[in-house]
């Protein structure tokens, strides 16, 4: 049974909302059927747009794809540095929202997940997550330890090496992701979160508490 068509957006959306509506329309396509099943004429038909117009705003499949990450990549950016670039909080509460940002439902929910570990899993499209990624999260882990260092001299804490601590952030939170992708009868933003600040508890017991409430349940 064909799939039933979208109703088409207003024709006098502009260009910018154009290729918004087949960006994301790019990412449901993905979430369900991967980067392979992924067609040009699959992401019309999910954005109710003609095949002559994702022709008309991307040259190719490709070049799509591409805009897509750099999308979800932007958004997740502008997430976590707006609070953390805030110059009347304190270290901590940058880093806290940090990981906040790292679990907002806007960012870290199963349909968006699924599109970036498609591209992570898919060797002859892990160069494109690479390129697009590697500043983001270069930038972010270059946040977080110069973050940790200020708190390593606030709280006089021994033997806390804040590039150490970055570096582990990171690992959390992509397990983290994956584990909400993969088993969501067990693992959620909220518990993720709570085990991130566990271990920032460990690693600086009087900045951080245990089982913090979600902020986005």
């Amino acid at each position: 049974m064909p799939l039933k068509q979208k109703k088409n957006p207003p024709r006098t959306a502009s260009p910018e909302e154009r290729r918004r509506q087949l960006i994301e329309a790019t990412v449901t396509s993905i979430s369900k059927h991967g980067i392979s099943g992924t067609t040009l004429a699959r992401v019309t038909q999910e954005a109710g747009l003609s095949i002559g117009l994702v022709n008309f705003h991307f040259e190719s499949k490709e070049a799509l794809l591409k805009a897509t990450l750099q999308h979800l990549a932007d958004e997740h950016r502008r997430l976590w540095i707006k609070e953390s670039s805030r110059p009347d909080i304190d270290a901590a509460a940058k880093l806290r929202a940090i990981v906040d940002a790292q679990f907002h439902p806007k960012v870290c929910n199963r349909r968006k997940l699924a599109v970036w570990f498609a591209f992570f899993g898919e060797s002859e499209h892990r160069r494109n997550y690479r390129n697009v990624s590697r500043a983001v999260d270069e930038e972010r882990q270059s946040v977080t330890a110069h973050l940790c260092a200020s708190i390593v001299i606030e709280g006089g804490y021994v033997g806390v090496a804040p590039h150490q601590v970055s570096q582990m952030l990171e690992g959390l939170f992509d397990g983290l992701w994956l584990n909400i992708l993969m088993y969501p009868e067990r693992f959620n933003r909220r518990n993720a979160r709570d085990q991130v600040a566990s271990y920032l508890h460990f690693c600086f017991p009087r900045h951080f508490q245990t089982g913090d409430s979600d902020p986005h349940p």
